[in-house]
C-alpha cells in the first residue's frame, strides 16, 4: 500500500485497500492531488504546483524555507530556460538573493544557477551546471516536495516491507488467472531462511 500511495497509483491503492482488506493510510482523494503538483513541476509550471501546495496545506512551504527556495530555484531556471533573461535577473535579485544572504548553501545554489547565463547553450556548460535544465532537475524538484506533503500527512515516505509483501501476494493473486509464472513461496523462503541462519550459527560455534 505505501508503495502505491508514495508513487501516486491513486487507483490501483484503492483496490488493494478492498481486496487485501488493508485500510488506507491517506485520503485517497490527497495522493491525485500530488500528482496533479508532481505533473505540474515536472512540466515547468512551477506557479501552479506552489498554488495547489497552498491549496492541500499552505504551512508546508511555510515551515520548510529550503523546499520554498528549491521551488523559487526552479522557478529561475524555468526563466533561463525560455530565454526570459530580464525576468531572470529581476526574479533572481526580488526573490532569491535575500534568501541567499541568509544561507551560505541557497547562496551556492543561486550562484550556480545564475551561472547558466554565462553559456550559449547547456552543451557548452559544465555538467555541474547543465544538468541543471535537465528532466532529471524538474524530478528532484518533484521528488522533494512529494517527501514534504506525504510528511504532511503523517504518511511514511519509504515502503514498508510487510505491505510490500501483501502487495506481492495480492499482485499474484490477481495474476494468477491470466498467466503462467514463476510464484514465490514466501512462507518456504522464510524457513529456507531460518535454516540457512541456524546452520551458519552452528558452524560458527563448531
Amino acid at each position: 500500500m505505501d508503495y502505491l500511495v508514495i508513487e501516486g497509483y491513486k487507483s490501483a491503492a484503492e483496490e488493494f485497500s478492498d481486496e487485501a482488506n488493508v485500510p488506507p493510510p491517506v485520503d485517497f482523494e490527497s495522493i491525485e492531488s500530488r500528482m496533479v503538483i508532481r505533473e505540474a513541476l515536472q512540466r515547468g509550471d512551477i506557479e501552479e504546483a506552489i498554488s495547489r501546495m497552498n491549496d492541500l496545506n499552505p504551512e508546508i512551504l511555510d515551515t520548510n524555507p529550503a523546499l520554498y527556495f528549491h521551488l523559487q530555484q526552479q522557478k529561475l531556471i524555468e526563466h533561463i530556460r525560455h530565454g526570459r533573461i530580464t525576468e531572470a535577473l529581476k526574479f533572481a535579485q526580488d526573490e532569491l538573493a535575500p534568501r541567499g544572504e541568509e544561507s551560505p548553501e541557497f547562496l551556492a545554489e543561486l550562484e550556480r544557477t545564475m551561472a547558466l547565463l554565462a553559456f550559449d547553450s547547456s552543451s557548452s556548460a559544465p555538467p555541474a551546471i547543465s544538468e541543471l535544465l535537465s528532466p532529471a532537475q524538474r524530478m528532484k524538484t518533484a521528488g522533494e516536495v512529494n517527501a514534504a506533503i506525504l510528511e504532511s500527512l503523517s504518511q511514511g515516505k519509504e515502503v514498508k516491507l510487510v505491505q510490500l509483501l501483501k502487495l506481492l501476494c495480492w499482485s499474484e493473486g490477481m495474476l494468477a488467472d491470466r498467466a503462467d509464472f514463476p510464484k514465490i513461496d514466501l512462507q518456504e523462503g522464510l524457513v529456507a531462511t531460518g535454516r540457512k541462519e541456524a546452520t551458519d550459527d552452528y558452524i560458527m560455534r563448531e
